[in-house]
């Protein structure tokens, strides 16, 4: 019997409601709305506070909206998933007020969703053969992490950034060569236009054999921004080097990525590599890890749309939790930080057994 279920995401500066349909193991994307918030320009980054007072202004409609365009009725819902966290507490309550709000105006069960969780799930969608085993690599503004996924609901911390998300450092980066706000994907458009050969930059914790096996698949970019920062003090023209910038930093941060997901393919044996995330938008990230993975593993990547954050992820991942027999109820509360459920760290070794 199918079922829809209604997701609600607040977690940043993303107001997006979706509805989807689970029958089976199977869903499909009914509706999805994403109003994103354009005040936070000015500021070049995001204010909270601001974040709020936005998603307040427009959670109804933008719920109303996916409603009205999948036909359905709150009534004809199964269940309302919400993103509990990790985000902006201001921001995430929000979304959690309003998704209590409903679920109690409609009796329907309520269920509070990993932020993360919710990116791995984001490829269901478009991919009706994406399931575990996989290697993901969830890398945001806020997040950069590799996982071994042997099962839903079960996560193995294979590695990740010690330091800053390597969204954040493209936002940085942008930033420093005079880019708006959000500035991946006009950095990924400058750097196209830049020398390969001009600027190398550090590629950090790449030599694997001087890290110690637990930290072989960790992330820094802290050093890489640093550089990127150095460069752009002694450069005599800023205007004449700022593609050149870019390429050199974009083509460092890129290989950490595409090599350091190589080894953690290649220590747990894995048959497919997902790219999850807003920092999976970059296309030249996941063209070059499909040419480094080919033979190795298949490279599964959404469309920008369900990459960066959205309701439609959270809605297929409160889908399986609820077939788990999972709910919450009015207790629930956002959270800023809390480890994905069913995570535990992995102690790397040589290789990684699997399962």
């Amino acid at each position: 019997m199918a079922e829809r279920f209604l997701g609600i995401e607040t977690s940043c500066d993303e107001t997006s409601a979706a509805v989807i349909e689970r029958h089976g193991g199977a869903v499909e994307l009914k509706s999805l709305v994403i109003l994103s918030q354009d005040v936070h320009r000015v500021f070049g980054g995001v204010v909270p506070e601001l974040a709020s007072r936005q998603h307040l202004k427009v959670i109804d409609p933008v719920v109303t909206q996916a409603l009205a365009e999948a036909g359905t009725e709150l009534d004809d819902l199964a269940a309302v998933a919400v993103t509990a966290g990790p985000g902006l507490i201001g921001a995430l309550l929000v979304g959690v007020m309003y998704a209590k709000g409903l679920s109690q105006a409609g009796a329907l069960p309520l269920i509070g969703v990993h932020h993360h969780e919710g990116h791995l799930f984001a490829p269901v969608f478009e991919d009706p053969l994406f399931a575990p085993p996989f290697v993901a690599l969830l890398v945001s503004g806020g997040h950069t992490m590799l996982l071994d996924v042997p099962a839903w609901g079960e996560y193995r911390l294979l590695g990740q950034t010690i330091d800053d998300a390597a969204g954040e450092a493209f936002d940085k980066v942008a930033t420093m060569l005079g880019l708006p706000y959000p500035g991946g994907a006009a950095l990924e458009r400058l750097a196209a236009t830049g020398r390969a050969d001009r600027y190398r930059f550090p590629r950090p914790l790449l030599k694997h054999a001087q890290q110690p096996h637990q930290h072989r698949c960790n992330f820094s970019f802290s050093g890489l921004k640093t550089a990127l920062l150095y460069a752009c003090r002694d450069s005599g023209d800023l205007d004449a080097d700022r593609a050149d910038l870019a390429r050199g930093f974009q083509d460092a941060l890129v290989e950490v990525l595409v090599e350091k997901t190589a080894l953690a393919v290649q220590l747990t044996g894995r048959p497919r590599a997902a790219v999850v995330g807003g920092v999976a938008c970059n296309r030249t990230l996941t063209h070059r890890l499909r040419e480094r993975l080919a033979g190795l593993a298949t490279v599964t990547v959404a469309t920008p749309r369900l990459n960066t954050d959205n309701a439609a992820m959270i809605a297929a991942a409160g889908a399986w939790r609820m077939a788990r027999g999972e709910r919450h109820d009015s207790r629930l509360e956002p959270f800023d930080w809390r480890p994905l459920p069913g995570l535990v760290a992995v102690p790397l070794g040589e290789t990684i057994a699997t399962r």
